[in-house]
């Protein structure tokens, strides 16, 4: 993506941590805006974060910019992004990077840890491969009812790990999956992805998950996703996309 002001932040350490020190870097961390992305339709900043020895890149989407959308009309773009991060986290396939909720330069908004994506990758190749994280990623994006997964929503990294970001528009009641990942459709769940949707139904019923989701959406949003966790166990196999819906996003890109 382009940003205004300054294209680049040197001398960080972002990508060397852990999951765990970087949700405490993104939560404790001092935010400095560097530029503004400008291709984003809500307000989206690229900024620097620093606690101590440790400072990385950053993606800081405060709430007062975000656009009012009719079918979204409880709760904020960014707690949608927050809890999209708790499911991921939750599914131990880390598809999203790092993602807090806290306070910023302009108020209240999600944070999430910068991806350099490999430029080197086809983007129109990968989505419509066959990649085991993609297929992953399809698995998720059917529970968290994902209205826009595009393929400039893919994050590949030279080591084949591929992160999904833009998770603003998800978590509605009604079906409204839109996605470029379509090739499993109809096809059985993989073990691994049946076992991950136990643990979720469990997690989101009686466990953490649940009690986290319920600070961050609706009661009724929270029932639809396990809800939706519930039918993919039952069926057994990834969804078809919607008769009543455009399954794919745009632009797909």
């Amino acid at each position: 993506m382009t940003a205004e002001g300054e294209a680049s932040i040197s001398d960080v350490d972002g990508p060397g941590l852990d999951d765990a020190a970087a949700l405490s870097l993104l939560r404790e961390g001092t935010l400095e805006v560097a530029g503004r992305l400008v291709e984003a339709t809500n307000m989206t900043l690229y900024c620097s974060i620093r606690n101590g020895e440790h400072t990385a890149a950053c993606v800081y989407k405060p709430v007062r910019g975000e656009r009012p959308l009719w079918d979204f009309p409880d709760g904020t773009l960014a707690a949608r992004e927050v809890a999209a991060y708790e499911v991921a986290a939750a599914t131990g396939w880390r598809i999203v990077p790092p993602t807090v909720y806290r306070d910023g330069p302009f108020g209240p908004g999600m944070v999430q840890l910068w991806i350099d994506a490999d430029p080197e990758t086809d983007l129109m190749a990968l989505m419509r491969s066959r990649n085991p994280a993609l297929r992953r990623m399809a698995v998720f994006d059917a529970v968290v009812n994902n209205a826009d997964r595009k393929g400039g929503h893919l994050l590949p990294l030279p080591d084949g790990h591929v992160y999904g970001v833009d998770h603003g528009v998800c978590f509605a009641v009604e079906d409204k999956l839109r996605t470029v990942l379509w090739q499993w459709r109809g096809k059985a769940l993989p073990r691994e992805a049946v076992n991950v949707l136990v643990r979720l139904e469990h997690e989101i019923e009686r466990g953490r998950l649940g009690r986290r989701l319920r600070e961050l959406l609706t009661q009724a949003e929270v029932e639809a996703t396990w809800e939706r966790v519930k039918r993919l166990l039952a069926t057994g196999v990834h969804p078809h996309p919607s008769e009543d819906w455009p399954a794919i996003p745009w632009p797909p890109i």
